[in-house]
């Protein structure tokens, strides 16, 4: 009797984490039930860019295929946070139980974050060096545990004020954990990240990929469509003010005028960029708990037509901050993941549609910024590196530059970081005190 033809196993799609700072926050929390609720076939995924048909061959990771895990130093679990959430209309009525099982998987993925004002965690004498070491264990123990063949680093945490004495502050140690680990890393915020001295050696050597920062979701959106109008159609814009309202913990966090400042810059640079210059009027941001996750941003647009006519616009934005952002999230993760797959490194300057402060040398304005991302899709299809790189490597580790040579030890260049001092551009020895370091976690609607 002739043996049965053995039948071919079932092709399996590679899994990959996404390794949120501020895991437990209202952005966090909506991309991970928005993710399940997507790839359960639940709701559409509405905002999502990543789902459109541009991007439908570039080989990136199904959203099922995404795994959850982060830092966070609040201890909410995510399906009591998403509760919450859905009490203020900002996940649909009955999400959370739906997709509980999700919530409750990625909740025993975060780790404890830090440092906080004031933390002596682990001693007084506990180094930069130290606090990044154990957060890249953290993520190299999910990679591991979860059997991934890579993960993605992304700073979802609230706005944190920029040093002013040097020093590195959470969302840098942070980031420099996502290189020392391997993972390719994106800023969503406006905080520091890898924009520190001290890191930019670092960055240069790592071999993963980056992208950042600070996402544009509303008001700056529309700057970036109507900044290119007014100098295409030859119009002198003689003053740009705006005013931002919103609640929740972003608000709170935004209050403070340094954190409020770092926002405000890439509200600017949009601007600058797109119309030559930066034109007269600020940017008001005031804390309206009432609000909740809700926002409306107001500009107020006085410009020049023809023989001198003096002319006004004024724009009214109303949206859900965590709504708007999830979404871009999940574009990200994905995209940032497909690019170290393919052995990408470095500055991913294409990826400027998503931020209001993108890294990297590329266009300012919405239209122009579209049609880089599409024609990066076709670099991810096409290849960004080795064709035949899968991502993984024989150890199970991530595969794409240098990083991935050593399974997530030290960053290449980094390797005698231990023995440097900060004068050698590394995180090196100096001593954390404390104070100087802000939340940097979900304190804010990330």
């Amino acid at each position: 009797m002739s043996a049965e033809p053995s039948r071919p196993t079932p092709f399996t799609a590679p899994r990959f984490g996404v390794w949120l700072i501020g895991a437990r926050g209202s952005v966090a929390t909506t991309a991970i039930a928005g993710c399940a609720a997507v790839a359960g076939g639940l709701h559409p995924p509405t905002g999502m860019i990543t789902e459109t048909p541009d991007f439908a061959s570039c080989g990136l990771p199904p959203l099922s295929s995404l795994v959850f895990g982060g830092h966070d130093t609040v201890d909410c679990p995510l399906p009591k946070r998403a509760e919450h959430l859905a009490a203020g209309g900002v996940l649909p009525h009955g999400l959370p139980s739906a997709v509980h099982a999700e919530l409750v998987a990625a909740d025993r993925e975060i780790r404890p974050g830090g440092p906080l004002p004031g933390d002596t965690d682990g001693g007084p004498d506990r180094t930069d060096d130290a606090w990044i070491d154990a957060f890249a264990t953290d993520i190299r123990d999910f990679v591991r545990r979860q059997d991934l063949a890579g993960a993605v680093v992304v700073n979802v945490a609230s706005t944190e004020p920029a040093p002013a004495d040097g020093s590195l502050p959470p969302s840098s140690l942070y980031a420099a954990a996502a290189l020392r680990a391997g993972c390719a890393y994106v800023n969503f915020t406006p905080s520091t990240g890898l924009h520190h001295p001290a890191l930019t050696a670092l960055a240069a050597s790592a071999g993963v990929p980056y992208a950042g920062r600070d996402g544009k979701t509303g008001q700056t959106l529309l700057r970036s469509v109507l900044g290119p109008m007014f100098a295409q159609r030859a119009l002198a814009v003689r003053a740009w003010s705006g005013t931002n309202l919103l609640g929740g913990g972003d608000g709170a966090a935004l209050a403070d005028p340094a954190a409020a400042a770092a926002k405000n810059a890439g509200k600017e640079r949009v601007l600058a960029d797109t119309l030559g210059a930066a034109p007269e009027g600020e940017v008001h941001i005031d804390d309206v708990p009432a609000l909740g996750d809700w926002k409306t941003a107001w500009d107020h647009i006085a410009f020049d037509g023809f023989l001198g006519a003096r002319m006004v616009l004024q724009t009214t934005w109303q949206g859900c901050d965590s709504a708007l952002a999830a979404p871009l999230v999940l574009d990200l993760a994905r995209l940032a993941a497909r690019a170290q797959q393919r052995g990408l490194t470095g500055p991913l300057a294409e990826l400027g549609f998503y931020f209001k402060d993108p890294v990297g040398d590329g266009p300012a304005s919405l239209g122009e910024q579209y049609a880089e991302l599409k024609r990066f899709a076709g670099r991810l299809r096409d290849g960004g590196g080795d064709p035949g790189d899968t991502g993984v490597r024989a150890d199970g580790g991530t595969g794409g530059g240098a990083a991935g040579s050593e399974a997530y030890g030290t960053a290449p260049g980094d390797r005698a970081a231990e023995d440097r001092g900060p004068g050698d551009g590394t995180p090196g020895d100096r001593a954390a005190d404390g104070p100087r370091h802000g939340a940097g976690d979900s304190g804010g609607r990330r």
